[in-house]
């Protein structure tokens, strides 16, 4: 299933753009050093053309078993599977033909003077920098260096100079280092990043759990001594009746009802503190959450004084709007404005990052707030209020009362 673009995370926009880089690398060192090298230096004659042609054929077909190979050693280092063996080995028998090609032009003398050594640093590449994601950096460095001596070790062989020996060492030490800093690093960073969004996963399903675990101590505590001596008491009541002492043990059923009652309402407060949010601490970790996610964000205002509910209402809006401002907006700055006037309180949560959030004004989760402000005779608007900026506004009133039970609670999950 294709994922828009704008539906990406941050990290997987920066994933995207990372393998279309390391795509890319390969083809541009071949168009920059391997061709104009070649065009530069090839002497004319049929053997010249013939070795040339060969030597840019097998260049493209580097390239083409090069993309699949970076991908696939991205996902090995990135720990999604391991790179096939025979990837690998294709890769590597197209980088030593390349190598004998080049030796062979230098051999008939078909190249006229030091551009050849263009392409003898591409030669290795298409491998080299996929092969740099699949082993450890101190076993690329050793086996580079095998590498590297091998190649002056030939070069000798056909008769190159001293002088032409220490380029061939530079350029082919230059080739090592290039990988690393081209396929190594990124993928390092990419890595890096993709860490630190599990670490955030782990770290919010953890801050859920402990928030579980919280409620069912609270639980716990309000209800273990209330049931157990609602237990004793409606043993002793029915040993109460056997015996006739019916006066007794309506006393004791009487004191059960007492008690089940107490044990509701203790519920109950149990339920209203788990369910209710601090307008105060809501507005202070939206400005946290979103400077820290790169948004610039300004919020004005006080919540002190507030009634309870109204803050309860309004927390919900401010966690619902900036989950959204972060999830599915690509916002440089927003702003959170609390008003505060004699009859109600206002609400804006302002941002410049309308896109996705535009398209889903109606959804379900809209409904769930509007919902939740209607507990306290509020109201709440949403839409874009000019291009590319998105505004949610909830006015409730400041000496509002919450309504009788019954109201339907709805989750706010995905409200834009």
């Amino acid at each position: 299933m294709r994922v828009r673009w704008r539906d990406r995370s941050k990290v997987e926009r920066v994933e995207w753009q990372t393998r279309i880089t390391l795509r890319s690398v390969n083809w541009m060192f071949f168009l920059a050093w391997s061709v104009s090298g070649l065009a530069g230096s090839l002497r004319h004659g049929p053997v010249p053309y013939a070795l040339g042609g060969c030597l840019v054929a097998v260049n493209l077909v580097q390239c083409l078993v090069g993309d699949r190979h970076a991908l696939r050693a991205l996902d090995q280092y990135l720990g999604r599977g391991p790179v096939p063996r025979r990837l690998t080995a294709a890769s590597a028998a197209l980088a030593v033909t390349a190598l004998g090609l080049i030796v062979a032009l230098a051999v008939t003398d078909s190249v006229r003077d030091g551009l050849i050594a263009m392409p003898l640093v591409f030669a290795p590449m298409p491998f080299a920098c996929s092969y740099a994601l699949t082993v450890p950096v101190r076993a690329f460095l050793r086996r580079a260096a095998v590498g590297v001596v091998l190649g002056v070790a030939v070069a000798a062989a056909v008769g190159t100079s001293p002088v032409g020996l220490v380029v061939v060492a530079l350029l082919l030490i230059l080739t090592a280092l290039l990988t690393l800093l081209t396929f190594r690093c990124s993928a390092w960073s990419l890595s890096v990043m993709w860490d630190s969004e599990h670490s955030r996963e782990v770290e919010a399903r953890l801050a859920v759990a402990e928030e579980r675990l919280r409620f069912g101590r609270d639980l716990h505590d309000v209800m273990g001594r209330n049931l157990s001596v609602v237990a004793l008491k409606s043993e002793l009541a029915v040993q109460l009746a056997r015996r006739g002492r019916t006066e007794d043990a309506v006393a004791q059923m009487t004191e059960v009802q007492r008690i089940a009652q107490e044990s509701q309402k203790e519920v109950r407060e149990v339920v209203r503190g788990y369910r209710e949010v601090d307008l105060g601490v809501e507005l202070a970790g939206a400005q946290g959450v979103l400077s820290a996610a790169g948004i610039a964000c300004t919020v004005t205002g006080s919540a002190t004084g507030l009634p309870n509910e109204a803050q309860s209402a309004l927390g919900w809006v401010v966690r619902e709007a900036t989950t959204n401002v972060l999830r599915h907006g690509d916002a440089k700055s927003c702003r959170v404005e609390l008003v505060t006037g004699p009859e109600e309180v206002v609400l804006t949560v302002e941002n410049d990052g309308a896109g996705v959030a535009a398209e889903g004004g109606q959804g379900s989760g809209l409904a769930g707030l509007r919902e939740r402000l209607a507990a306290v005779d509020g109201e709440l608007e949403a839409g874009e209020v000019r291009a590319g900026v998105f505004r949610v506004r909830a006015k409730v009133p400041v000496a509002a009362a919450p309504r009788p039970a019954g109201v339907r609670e709805t989750s706010t999950e995905g409200v834009r």
